[in-house]
């Protein structure tokens, strides 16, 4: 059975990966800062007859995130997908407040290459070898039209990481979920989560270490960095 930890799993796009991934047989490791408050990820989990299992785990707590690896020191992850993220300040240049954007960037970009430390050796023994980061069109520096975003830095991380990882056969890629229609992305925006996961599954399934280092949209079309 392949095994998914997924951070970010309450709403939106993380807890419909959680339902997508334990609906296709797979061992789901789903994480939340605050699962009390969890509902329908409590409730997937529960009638999942094991399938899913809930953690609380602050992607920003390093201590919390070294406690969950040593509590699945045994366990192959063969995907550990990078979901959780916050929205920054929408404020202009000569408007930034740059306290306010430090939290942004403990969950956006060091949480992600936190989880890669912790979770590293249990990637390499797994058979599909890949951490996927859940990034941002915004975040491309060959595509920017639209002004600043955290996620450019998650993005390097994750080419760095494709390249620091190469020689244990680990597949690191970022992805595009689309504009979606989650709290982050408003009513208004074009697509449901269950399309852009089911988008995002697709190319997931037919990732190989060849594809390391890309940056997708949800649907497999490249994104330049």
């Amino acid at each position: 059975m392949p095994t998914v930890l997924i951070t970010g799993a309450n709403r939106g796009i993380g807890l419909e990966f959680a339902r997508s991934f334990a609906g296709d047989g797979w061992q789901v490791h789903a994480c939340c800062r605050n699962p009390d408050k969890a509902k329908g990820l409590k409730a997937l989990c529960a009638g999942s007859g094991g399938a899913a299992t809930l953690h609380r785990l602050d992607v920003t707590d390093g201590l919390k995130a070294a406690s969950l690896a040593r509590e699945l020191a045994d366990e192959p992850i063969d995907v550990l997908l990078n979901n959780a993220g916050i929205y920054g300040p929408r404020t202009g240049f000569g408007e930034t407040d740059y306290d306010d954007w430090l939290p942004v960037f403990a969950v956006n970009t060091l949480a992600p290459m936190r989880m890669a430390e912790r979770f590293v050796k249990h990637v390499a023994r797994s058979e599909r070898k890949l951490i996927v980061n859940i990034s941002s069109r915004m975040g491309s520096i060959g595509d920017n039209s639209g002004g600043g975003s955290s996620k450019a830095a998650l993005n390097m991380v994750t080419k760095s990481l494709s390249i620091d990882l190469a020689g244990r056969g680990i597949c690191v890629v970022a992805f595009h979920p689309g504009w979606v229609k989650t709290d982050m992305g408003g009513k208004g925006a074009a697509i449901a989560p269950a399309e852009s996961v089911q988008g995002m599954r697709g190319v997931i399934d037919r990732l190989t270490v060849r594809d390391t280092g890309s940056f997708f949209n949800y649907d497999g079309g490249k994104i330049p960095w």
